[in-house]
Protein backbone atom coordinates (compact mmCIF):
# COMPACT_ATOMS: atom_id res chain seq x y z
CA UNK A 1 0.00 0.00 0.00
CA UNK A 2 1.38 3.03 -0.90
CA UNK A 3 0.58 6.94 0.69
CA UNK A 4 2.12 10.10 0.62
CA UNK A 5 3.52 9.47 4.22
CA UNK A 6 3.91 7.38 6.94
CA UNK A 7 0.20 6.78 8.24
CA UNK A 8 -0.72 7.84 11.97
CA UNK A 9 -2.96 5.84 14.30
CA UNK A 10 -4.20 7.27 17.17
CA UNK A 11 -5.82 4.14 19.30
CA UNK A 12 -7.67 4.38 22.18
CA UNK A 13 -9.77 1.97 24.91
CA UNK A 14 -9.01 1.23 27.86
CA UNK A 15 -10.25 0.64 32.18
CA UNK A 16 -9.85 -3.39 31.76
CA UNK A 17 -7.65 -5.82 29.86
CA UNK A 18 -10.70 -6.71 26.91
CA UNK A 19 -10.56 -3.54 25.80
CA UNK A 20 -6.23 -2.90 26.35
CA UNK A 21 -4.79 -5.94 24.61
CA UNK A 22 -7.09 -6.52 22.06
CA UNK A 23 -6.26 -2.66 21.09
CA UNK A 24 -2.61 -3.65 21.61
CA UNK A 25 -2.72 -6.65 18.98
CA UNK A 26 -4.14 -4.20 16.64
CA UNK A 27 -1.35 -2.20 17.10
CA UNK A 28 1.17 -5.36 16.85
CA UNK A 29 -0.43 -5.72 13.30
CA UNK A 30 -0.45 -2.41 11.90
CA UNK A 31 3.44 -2.40 12.37
CA UNK A 32 3.90 -5.62 10.97
CA UNK A 33 1.96 -4.27 7.46
CA UNK A 34 3.50 -0.90 7.59
CA UNK A 35 6.39 -1.11 9.68
CA UNK A 36 7.24 3.37 8.85
CA UNK A 37 3.76 3.63 10.64
CA UNK A 38 3.22 6.23 13.84
CA UNK A 39 1.02 4.47 16.68
CA UNK A 40 0.67 5.78 19.61
CA UNK A 41 -2.11 5.67 22.08
CA UNK A 42 -4.77 7.73 24.35
CA UNK A 43 -5.80 6.64 27.97
CA UNK A 44 -6.57 6.87 31.63
CA UNK A 45 -3.25 7.23 33.77
CA UNK A 46 -5.03 5.10 36.87
CA UNK A 47 -6.21 2.27 34.82
CA UNK A 48 -4.41 -0.83 33.30
CA UNK A 49 -3.25 0.98 29.95
CA UNK A 50 -0.83 3.08 31.60
CA UNK A 51 1.55 0.21 31.81
CA UNK A 52 0.29 -2.14 29.44
CA UNK A 53 0.91 0.24 26.71
CA UNK A 54 4.46 1.52 27.01
CA UNK A 55 5.08 -2.03 27.69
CA UNK A 56 4.22 -3.21 24.28
CA UNK A 57 6.42 -0.53 23.55
CA UNK A 58 3.81 2.51 22.33
CA UNK A 59 3.69 6.21 23.70
CA UNK A 60 0.34 6.76 25.89
CA UNK A 61 -1.18 10.29 26.52
CA UNK A 62 -3.50 11.16 28.89
CA UNK A 63 -6.95 11.80 28.91
CA UNK A 64 -9.29 12.76 31.62
CA UNK A 65 -12.05 10.80 32.28
CA UNK A 66 -14.83 9.41 34.29
CA UNK A 67 -17.48 6.99 34.97
CA UNK A 68 -20.97 7.70 35.80
CA UNK A 69 -21.09 6.54 39.50
CA UNK A 70 -24.89 4.69 40.42
CA UNK A 71 -25.52 6.76 43.65
CA UNK A 72 -25.26 10.86 44.00
CA UNK A 73 -21.68 11.27 44.91
CA UNK A 74 -19.60 14.07 44.43
CA UNK A 75 -17.52 12.95 41.52
CA UNK A 76 -20.89 12.83 39.46
CA UNK A 77 -20.94 16.64 40.40
CA UNK A 78 -17.85 17.16 38.97
CA UNK A 79 -18.36 14.70 36.02
CA UNK A 80 -19.98 17.48 33.24
CA UNK A 81 -16.59 19.32 34.06
CA UNK A 82 -14.36 16.10 33.46
CA UNK A 83 -16.31 15.40 30.65
CA UNK A 84 -15.36 18.99 28.26
CA UNK A 85 -11.79 18.76 30.06
CA UNK A 86 -11.28 15.32 28.42
CA UNK A 87 -12.85 16.24 25.01
CA UNK A 88 -10.29 19.51 25.08
CA UNK A 89 -7.52 16.83 25.61
CA UNK A 90 -8.84 15.21 23.03
CA UNK A 91 -9.36 17.69 20.52
CA UNK A 92 -5.87 19.03 20.95
CA UNK A 93 -4.02 15.52 20.55
CA UNK A 94 -5.74 14.55 18.02
CA UNK A 95 -4.76 17.66 16.63
CA UNK A 96 -0.55 17.63 17.45
CA UNK A 97 -0.33 14.16 16.75
CA UNK A 98 -1.97 14.58 13.24
CA UNK A 99 -4.03 11.28 13.18
CA UNK A 100 -5.02 10.00 10.03
CA UNK A 101 -7.43 7.47 11.76
CA UNK A 102 -8.71 6.84 15.19
CA UNK A 103 -9.57 3.33 16.38
CA UNK A 104 -11.33 2.33 19.52
CA UNK A 105 -12.00 -0.55 21.40
CA UNK A 106 -14.49 0.43 24.08
CA UNK A 107 -14.15 1.69 27.43
CA UNK A 108 -15.04 4.92 29.04
CA UNK A 109 -11.57 6.57 27.77
CA UNK A 110 -12.17 6.42 24.21
CA UNK A 111 -15.56 8.19 23.70
CA UNK A 112 -14.19 11.37 24.67
CA UNK A 113 -11.29 10.66 21.80
CA UNK A 114 -13.90 9.82 19.38
CA UNK A 115 -16.05 12.29 19.86
CA UNK A 116 -12.91 14.33 18.96
CA UNK A 117 -12.31 12.59 16.24
CA UNK A 118 -15.85 13.16 14.35
CA UNK A 119 -15.60 16.91 15.42
CA UNK A 120 -12.16 17.05 13.64
CA UNK A 121 -13.28 14.53 10.69
CA UNK A 122 -11.12 12.16 11.40
CA UNK A 123 -11.85 8.45 10.22
CA UNK A 124 -12.77 6.49 12.85
CA UNK A 125 -12.90 2.53 13.09
CA UNK A 126 -14.11 0.79 16.37
CA UNK A 127 -13.82 -3.02 17.39
CA UNK A 128 -16.34 -4.58 19.63
CA UNK A 129 -15.15 -7.23 21.65
CA UNK A 130 -18.81 -8.92 23.38
CA UNK A 131 -21.85 -9.97 22.46
CA UNK A 132 -23.48 -7.23 23.85
CA UNK A 133 -22.07 -3.56 22.14
CA UNK A 134 -20.52 -1.35 25.48
CA UNK A 135 -22.24 2.40 25.82
CA UNK A 136 -18.84 4.15 23.96
CA UNK A 137 -19.25 1.82 21.07
CA UNK A 138 -22.79 2.09 21.15
CA UNK A 139 -22.35 6.12 20.82
CA UNK A 140 -19.48 5.76 18.44
CA UNK A 141 -21.28 3.23 16.18
CA UNK A 142 -23.79 5.96 14.93
CA UNK A 143 -20.99 7.88 13.07
CA UNK A 144 -17.55 5.14 12.67
CA UNK A 145 -16.63 4.44 9.45
CA UNK A 146 -15.74 0.50 10.11
CA UNK A 147 -17.05 -0.91 13.17
CA UNK A 148 -15.53 -4.38 13.70
CA UNK A 149 -17.39 -7.04 15.49
CA UNK A 150 -16.29 -10.00 17.59
CA UNK A 151 -20.12 -11.71 17.21
CA UNK A 152 -22.42 -11.02 15.15
CA UNK A 153 -25.44 -10.31 18.02
CA UNK A 154 -23.55 -7.03 18.58
CA UNK A 155 -24.45 -5.72 15.00
CA UNK A 156 -26.09 -2.41 15.31
CA UNK A 157 -29.24 -2.36 13.04
CA UNK A 158 -28.27 1.22 11.62
CA UNK A 159 -25.12 0.49 10.40
CA UNK A 160 -25.23 -3.33 9.35
CA UNK A 161 -23.50 -1.74 6.17
CA UNK A 162 -19.83 -0.50 7.94
CA UNK A 163 -20.13 -3.46 9.95
CA UNK A 164 -16.99 -6.57 9.63
CA UNK A 165 -17.44 -9.72 11.37
CA UNK A 166 -13.51 -10.34 12.30
CA UNK A 167 -13.46 -11.64 15.54
CA UNK A 168 -11.39 -10.24 18.47
CA UNK A 169 -7.49 -10.30 18.23
CA UNK A 170 -5.98 -13.26 20.45
CA UNK A 171 -2.61 -14.17 21.36
CA UNK A 172 -1.08 -15.79 17.57
CA UNK A 173 0.54 -18.67 19.40
CA UNK A 174 -1.95 -20.32 20.94
CA UNK A 175 -3.74 -22.69 18.18
CA UNK A 176 -0.08 -23.88 17.49
CA UNK A 177 1.11 -25.77 21.06
CA UNK A 178 1.30 -29.07 21.07
CA UNK A 179 -1.07 -31.44 23.78
CA UNK A 180 1.50 -33.84 24.61
CA UNK A 181 4.09 -31.10 25.18
CA UNK A 182 1.23 -29.20 27.55
CA UNK A 183 0.70 -32.35 29.84
CA UNK A 184 4.31 -32.27 30.20
CA UNK A 185 4.24 -29.05 30.93
CA UNK A 186 1.13 -29.13 33.87
CA UNK A 187 2.37 -33.01 34.80
CA UNK A 188 -1.04 -34.34 33.38
CA UNK A 189 0.87 -37.55 31.69
CA UNK A 190 -1.25 -40.53 31.84
CA UNK A 191 -4.23 -39.16 32.52
CA UNK A 192 -7.27 -39.81 30.29
CA UNK A 193 -8.88 -36.07 30.33
CA UNK A 194 -7.59 -33.19 31.30
CA UNK A 195 -10.57 -30.07 32.92
CA UNK A 196 -8.88 -26.62 32.88
CA UNK A 197 -10.59 -24.22 35.41
CA UNK A 198 -9.30 -20.74 35.32
CA UNK A 199 -11.26 -17.54 36.29
CA UNK A 200 -8.77 -14.85 35.01
CA UNK A 201 -5.64 -13.65 36.72
CA UNK A 202 -7.55 -12.38 39.69
CA UNK A 203 -9.29 -15.50 39.93
CA UNK A 204 -13.07 -15.86 40.33
CA UNK A 205 -14.13 -16.88 43.91
CA UNK A 206 -17.06 -18.40 42.77
CA UNK A 207 -15.72 -20.63 40.61
CA UNK A 208 -12.91 -21.55 43.42
CA UNK A 209 -15.35 -22.27 45.82
CA UNK A 210 -17.37 -24.72 43.62
CA UNK A 211 -14.17 -26.38 42.82
CA UNK A 212 -13.10 -26.68 46.29
CA UNK A 213 -16.69 -28.12 47.16
CA UNK A 214 -16.44 -30.64 44.34
CA UNK A 215 -12.91 -31.74 44.06
CA UNK A 216 -13.47 -34.97 45.58
CA UNK A 217 -16.02 -36.09 43.23
CA UNK A 218 -14.47 -34.75 40.51
CA UNK A 219 -11.13 -36.52 41.36
CA UNK A 220 -13.22 -39.93 41.49
CA UNK A 221 -13.60 -39.93 38.11
CA UNK A 222 -11.18 -42.14 36.34
CA UNK A 223 -8.47 -40.74 34.45
CA UNK A 224 -9.95 -37.43 34.80
CA UNK A 225 -7.09 -34.53 35.44
CA UNK A 226 -7.66 -30.68 36.56
CA UNK A 227 -5.27 -27.54 35.95
CA UNK A 228 -6.75 -25.33 38.34
CA UNK A 229 -5.72 -21.75 38.03
CA UNK A 230 -7.38 -20.34 41.23
CA UNK A 231 -5.62 -16.30 40.60
CA UNK A 232 -3.28 -14.39 42.65
CA UNK A 233 -6.10 -13.27 44.96
CA UNK A 234 -7.19 -16.65 46.31
CA UNK A 235 -4.49 -19.16 45.69
CA UNK A 236 -2.47 -19.06 49.41
CA UNK A 237 -6.58 -19.64 50.74
CA UNK A 238 -6.80 -22.86 48.26
CA UNK A 239 -3.90 -24.00 48.44
CA UNK A 240 -3.54 -24.36 52.07
CA UNK A 241 -7.47 -25.72 52.46
CA UNK A 242 -6.56 -28.68 49.65
CA UNK A 243 -5.10 -31.54 49.68
CA UNK A 244 -2.42 -32.44 46.74
CA UNK A 245 -3.21 -34.92 44.56
CA UNK A 246 -1.18 -36.51 41.63
CA UNK A 247 -4.08 -36.21 39.31
CA UNK A 248 -4.32 -32.22 40.37
CA UNK A 249 -2.40 -28.84 39.47
CA UNK A 250 -3.18 -26.07 41.08
CA UNK A 251 -1.65 -22.87 40.14
CA UNK A 252 -1.90 -19.07 40.67
CA UNK A 253 -1.43 -17.93 37.42
CA UNK A 254 -0.93 -19.61 34.25
CA UNK A 255 2.42 -19.12 32.65
CA UNK A 256 2.06 -20.97 28.97
CA UNK A 257 -1.54 -20.39 28.52
CA UNK A 258 -0.67 -22.19 25.07
CA UNK A 259 0.60 -25.19 26.70
CA UNK A 260 -2.54 -24.92 29.32
CA UNK A 261 -5.22 -25.09 26.32
CA UNK A 262 -3.62 -27.97 24.35
CA UNK A 263 -3.74 -30.17 26.88
CA UNK A 264 -7.18 -29.17 27.54
CA UNK A 265 -9.99 -31.75 26.79
CA UNK A 266 -12.87 -29.13 29.15
CA UNK A 267 -12.57 -25.83 30.29
CA UNK A 268 -14.29 -24.58 32.80
CA UNK A 269 -14.13 -20.92 32.70
CA UNK A 270 -15.83 -17.38 32.64
CA UNK A 271 -16.87 -16.02 29.39
CA UNK A 272 -15.18 -12.84 28.75
CA UNK A 273 -14.78 -11.54 25.19
CA UNK A 274 -10.98 -12.78 25.31
CA UNK A 275 -11.72 -16.18 26.98
CA UNK A 276 -14.29 -16.68 24.20
CA UNK A 277 -11.95 -15.88 21.58
CA UNK A 278 -9.35 -18.45 23.03
CA UNK A 279 -11.92 -21.07 23.18
CA UNK A 280 -12.51 -20.24 19.43
CA UNK A 281 -8.98 -20.34 18.56
CA UNK A 282 -7.97 -23.36 20.57
CA UNK A 283 -11.18 -25.66 19.39
CA UNK A 284 -11.65 -25.92 23.31
CA UNK A 285 -14.90 -27.47 24.84
CA UNK A 286 -16.10 -25.30 27.34
CA UNK A 287 -18.15 -25.01 29.98
CA UNK A 288 -18.74 -21.39 30.41
CA UNK A 289 -20.06 -19.81 34.24
CA UNK A 290 -20.72 -15.99 33.02
CA UNK A 291 -20.16 -13.79 35.32
CA UNK A 292 -23.53 -11.61 36.95
CA UNK A 293 -21.35 -8.81 38.16
CA UNK A 294 -20.15 -7.29 34.58
CA UNK A 295 -21.53 -4.18 33.09
CA UNK A 296 -24.71 -4.90 31.07
CA UNK A 297 -24.88 -8.79 31.53
CA UNK A 298 -22.42 -8.92 28.19
CA UNK A 299 -20.62 -12.11 29.40
CA UNK A 300 -23.71 -13.96 29.88
CA UNK A 301 -24.55 -13.22 26.27
CA UNK A 302 -21.31 -13.93 24.98
CA UNK A 303 -21.93 -17.41 26.88
CA UNK A 304 -25.59 -18.03 24.87
CA UNK A 305 -24.17 -16.84 21.64
CA UNK A 306 -20.92 -19.86 21.97
CA UNK A 307 -23.93 -22.27 23.51
CA UNK A 308 -26.21 -21.59 20.03
CA UNK A 309 -23.44 -22.28 17.61
CA UNK A 310 -22.54 -25.66 20.38
CA UNK A 311 -19.54 -24.66 21.19
CA UNK A 312 -20.04 -25.06 24.96
CA UNK A 313 -22.64 -25.07 27.50
CA UNK A 314 -23.85 -22.35 29.80
CA UNK A 315 -23.76 -22.93 33.73
CA UNK A 316 -25.44 -19.84 35.39
CA UNK A 317 -23.51 -19.43 38.83
CA UNK A 318 -26.49 -19.40 40.89
CA UNK A 319 -26.54 -23.58 39.62
CA UNK A 320 -23.10 -24.05 39.63
CA UNK A 321 -22.16 -25.55 43.07
CA UNK A 322 -25.16 -27.79 42.43
CA UNK A 323 -24.91 -28.83 38.86
CA UNK A 324 -20.58 -28.64 38.34
CA UNK A 325 -19.91 -32.15 39.04
CA UNK A 326 -22.85 -33.24 36.80
CA UNK A 327 -22.19 -31.42 33.96
CA UNK A 328 -18.45 -32.39 33.92
CA UNK A 329 -19.13 -35.75 34.04
CA UNK A 330 -21.78 -36.48 31.38
CA UNK A 331 -19.90 -34.21 29.00
CA UNK A 332 -16.42 -36.46 29.62
CA UNK A 333 -18.10 -39.20 29.64
CA UNK A 334 -19.48 -38.35 25.65
CA UNK A 335 -16.78 -37.80 23.73
CA UNK A 336 -18.58 -37.45 20.43
CA UNK A 337 -20.39 -34.73 22.04
CA UNK A 338 -16.85 -33.19 23.08
CA UNK A 339 -15.33 -33.42 19.64
CA UNK A 340 -18.63 -31.92 18.10
CA UNK A 341 -18.11 -29.02 20.61
CA UNK A 342 -14.45 -28.74 19.76
CA UNK A 343 -15.44 -28.19 15.92
CA UNK A 344 -18.12 -26.48 16.61
CA UNK A 345 -15.54 -24.20 18.73
CA UNK A 346 -12.91 -23.79 15.74
CA UNK A 347 -15.13 -22.93 13.25
CA UNK A 348 -16.29 -19.52 15.14
CA UNK A 349 -12.14 -18.87 15.35
CA UNK A 350 -11.17 -15.77 13.60
CA UNK A 351 -7.36 -16.11 13.84
CA UNK A 352 -6.52 -13.26 11.29
CA UNK A 353 -8.81 -10.82 13.20
CA UNK A 354 -5.64 -8.28 14.14
CA UNK A 355 -4.68 -8.51 10.71
CA UNK A 356 -8.02 -7.68 9.46
CA UNK A 357 -8.55 -4.97 11.36
CA UNK A 358 -5.22 -3.85 10.74
CA UNK A 359 -5.58 -3.47 7.29
CA UNK A 360 -8.98 -1.71 7.16
CA UNK A 361 -7.18 0.89 9.70
CA UNK A 362 -4.24 1.36 7.06
CA UNK A 363 -6.74 1.65 4.62
CA UNK A 364 -9.14 4.21 6.30
CA UNK A 365 -5.82 6.26 6.93
CA UNK A 366 -4.83 6.21 3.08
CA UNK A 367 -8.32 7.36 2.47
CA UNK A 368 -7.65 10.41 4.27
CA UNK A 369 -4.42 11.19 2.58
CA UNK A 370 -5.65 11.00 -0.86
CA UNK A 371 -8.01 13.01 -0.07
CA UNK A 372 -5.93 16.28 0.40
CA UNK A 373 -6.68 16.68 4.05
CA UNK A 374 -3.34 15.20 5.90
Amino acid sequence: MSSRRAPRVLITGGGTGGHVYPAISIADAIMKKRADAVVSFAGSPDKIEWKAVPGAGYPIHPITVQGLQRKLTAQNLVMPFKVIKGLRESVSLIQQFDADVVVGTGGYVALPVLLAARYLVRPILIQEQNAFMGLTNRVASKFASSIHLAFDEATPSKSKARVSLSGNPVRSNLAVADPDEGRAFYEMEGVDHVLFVFGGSMGSQALNEAMAEALNKLLSIDGLGIIWQTGTRYFERFQQAIPTHRRLKMLKYIDRMDLAYAATDLALCRSGASTCSELMITGTPSILVPSPNVAEDHQTKNARSMEKQDASQVLPESALRADLVQRVKSLLDDPKRIERMSRAASRLARPNAADEIAEDTLNLAEMRQRQGIA
